[in-house]
């Protein structure tokens, strides 16, 4: 019984993948999208899988006794891995909401496979920009037909990339280009471990990279 509830089940023949070690890779994205100016790189691939697992948890818990005192604790870890599926996809569909013409307009120039939205997010912005004009274009009816047009950039919200973040690098970082706010730009190193604050910016790629951790 005591390993009926384990995270140290392999999840793949062809590679050495651990529940707890897709867990913790999507606590980090969690924290990494909160934190974040800007939606990244989708990670529906571990919520899929942390999805599977909480199926296996709950049919493993039916076979322990109701008075058994690891019910309690494995429902509460259960309850936090809800937590942190539902806050990571909101906080997804939050900004969605609120950069929508942005993300779409960068998606465009993406490949369907290296889309930062997932298929369902990249359909729900879709629908949502198209519900966004119908919107607009409702308010316009009576006027003139030159006061009609709608131009998106005039209401495109852009993600402030520019804000200061607080970043732990996970590895040695080289040749991190800084902005100073003078118009000149120093070249910074982090090393592993080190904690900073930078401006997002300059730290974008390296977040999605993995190599930089925001917190």
């Amino acid at each position: 019984m005591d390993d009926l509830i384990s995270f140290d089940e392999t999840l793949s023949d062809d590679e050495v993948v651990t529940a707890a070690g897709v867990l913790k890779s999507l606590e980090e994205a969690w924290l990494n999208e909160k934190l974040s100016p800007e939606i990244l790189p989708h990670k529906i691939e571990q919520v899929d899988c942390m999805m599977e697992q909480i199926h296996h948890m709950e049919e493993n818990l039916k076979k322990l006794d109701k008075n058994d005192f690891r019910v309690g604790l494995h429902k509460l870890e259960l309850d936090r891995i809800r937590y942190l599926i539902t806050s990571y996809l909101r906080t997804r569909i939050d900004k969605i909401e609120t950069y929508a013409l942005k993300i779409l307009e960068d998606e465009s120039t993406r490949d369907p496979g290296d889309r930062y939205l997932s298929p369902s997010e990249f359909s729900f912005a879709k629908e949502y920009v198209t519900n966004l004009n119908g919107h607009f274009k409702s308010l316009f009816v009576g006027l003139p037909e030159s006061l009609q047009d709608l131009d998106t950039n005039q209401i495109m919200i852009n993600p402030n990339l520019e804000s200061h973040v607080f970043v732990k690098a996970s590895s040695n970082v080289q040749g991190v280009i800084v902005d100073d706010g003078d118009n000149r730009e120093e070249e910074v190193s982090l090393e592993d471990k080190s904690q900073h604050i930078l401006p997002y910016k300059a730290v974008s790629e390296y977040v999605k990279n993995g190599q930089v951790q925001l917190i």
